[in-house]
């Protein structure tokens, strides 16, 4: 049986991709997407870049993903930890909730690497809670999610399409459910392995990390 509440779900990373959207340079040649999951951003990206390719390590995915997304999009069924990426190739990376299920110290150099300089890193991914501290920002976000919940429940009754309904195939998705790292904790360790890294906390429970590749090397002064 299906709870009333299950009805006011709805899909947070769906919402957050426009966020990641605003973030792409323009124009946007290539675009690595990281974690595709079912291609619904990618779809999106590619209605903003030349190219997309588009990686993630569930062959479930992949081949769901497989039919949704244009011709302009690569899709990969690898590890982005260990597949080879080219150097200095990507307009932009993004991501939408895998990041948290990597060790930082092996998945940001290696990203910031495939940056051409210039080029941007725009991550939506999930912390843990940290509490006292997170307290107000969690009171708010589940008092939020059952407001908007109702008003995109609404929306899809009159007919309007999407409103960030969940889409099928999401219980085949991987998932951890307690993250490792706490926002502060994301923040301290990004910076010190990519100076001028910003990272915030989102209301709805993830965190949004920015960077953007110096477009030329700092000269060495030491010497």
């Amino acid at each position: 049986m299906t709870s009333a509440g299950s009805y006011l779900e709805w899909d947070h990373n769906s919402y957050y991709q426009r966020l990641l959207l605003r973030r792409l340079p323009r124009p946007c040649g290539s675009v690595l997407d990281v974690g595709c999951g079912a291609g619904a951003f990618a779809s999106r990206l590619a209605r903003r870049a030349a190219h997309v390719d588009a990686i993630d390590r569930s062959a479930a995915m992949i081949e769901q993903a497989r039919r949704r997304v244009p011709g302009n999009v690569r899709l990969m069924e690898a590890d982005v930890l260990t597949e080879p990426l080219p150097d200095g190739h990507y307009d932009a990376i993004v991501s939408i909730t895998a990041l948290h299920h990597m060790p930082l110290s092996k998945a940001l150099p290696r990203l910031a690497a495939a940056l051409r300089p210039g080029g941007v890193l725009a991550i939506v991914a999930l912390p843990r809670t940290d509490l006292p501290r997170d307290l107000p920002v969690e009171l708010a976000a589940g008092i939020g999610h059952r407001l908007l919940g109702v008003t995109f429940l609404l929306l899809r009754a009159a007919g309007s399409r999407g409103w960030y309904a969940l889409e099928p195939g999401r219980e085949q998705m991987p998932v951890q459910l307690r993250p490792l790292l706490t926002t502060g904790q994301v923040r301290r360790e990004a910076t010190a392995l990519l100076p001028g890294v910003r990272v915030r906390r989102l209301l709805f429970w993830r965190y949004l990390l920015t960077w953007k590749k110096p477009d030329v090397a700092v000269p060495d002064t030491t010497h």
